[in-house]
Formats: structure tokens, sequence, C-alpha cells
């Protein structure tokens, strides 16, 4: 029985699978998002995101612990600079998985592990959706020059009544 172990040993020993993920975090934090299969995006979520959290702390305690996890100085620095600088005001949940069609040679459920800031899809969507927020709540431009003419005419009109009174 399995009762409360969490970890997912993905057929691997301890050795084995903490080099593979320590692999894998580093080429999702080269390539900004990986392919892979849906047991193993799911268990480089949970090894990544605490590294990426840490990173956020710019110390020589934090470097030196991510270092240990991650063996590559390029991409401690690469974490550090670039994705720290991205991630600094989100509070959590940094990578995105989506689920892709079964592989064709075993029928593995595959998916696509992203960095969420890294993802310029959803950006622009984003910025788009905000941009047209702001001109609906807003006079458009076309009702700007109407509603001149009619206050125009509002003040021109009592003028004139004014006249024929007297």
């Amino acid at each position: 029985m399995r009762h409360g172990k969490k970890v997912n040993h993905l057929g691997r020993t301890d050795s084995h699978r903490k080099a593979m993920l320590a692999n894998m975090a580093t080429s999702l934090i080269k390539a900004k998002r990986i392919v892979t299969t849906l047991a193993k995006a799911k268990a480089l979520r949970s090894y990544v995101e605490p590294i990426i959290t840490k990173s956020k702390s710019d110390t020589t305690h934090s470097r030196r612990i991510v270092f240990s996890y991650l063996q590559d100085k390029e991409v401690v620095t690469i974490l550090f600079r670039e994705i720290a600088e991205k991630v600094a005001n989100r509070p959590g949940g940094y990578t995105r998985i989506i689920k892709l069609n079964n592989r064709l040679g075993d029928n593995a459920e595959m998916a696509l592990i992203e960095l969420v800031d890294y993802n310029e899809v959803y950006g622009k969507e984003s910025e788009a959706k905000e941009e047209k927020k702001t001109t609906r709540r807003g006079r458009s431009k076309t009702a700007a020059p109407k509603a001149e003419a009619t206050e125009e005419a509002a003040t021109e009109a009592p003028a004139t009544e004014e006249a024929k009174g007297e």
C-alpha cells in the first residue's frame, strides 16, 4: 500500500530521479517551455517552483542552495537575473501544464510545461482585453464630436428663443 507516499518515483532510483529532474529544470529555465510526459511534468512542477521562489531573494545563500539543485552556473545566472525579475510580484504558480495528444509510440500522456510569464500568446490576449475595456468605458472618438455639436446647439437654442420672445 502507498498510504502517505506523495513522491512519484517515475520508475527510477532516487539518484536517477534527482538527476533527471535537475536536467529537466535546467532545460525548462533555458528554453522557457519543454514537452514531456504528464507524470514527469507534474513532478517537475513540484521540483522547480520552490527553486524559482528561492531565486526571488538574490543572496549568496539562496544562490548556493539553487546551485545545489541545478548544478549549472549559466542556468543559475539566468534564473536570478531574468526569471526572478519577471516573477517578482507573482505569489506562486510560475509554471503552466498544458495536456497534449498521446505519444504515438507507447500512447503515453504528453504535456507541455512552460513558465507562465514567458508565454506570448496569453500575454497578448490579456493586453488586448485591457485596451478594449478602457476604450469601452470612455467616450468613443465618434461620440465626442456629436456631443460637442449637441452642446453648441443647446447653447444657441435659448438665445434664439429669447430673441423671439423680445
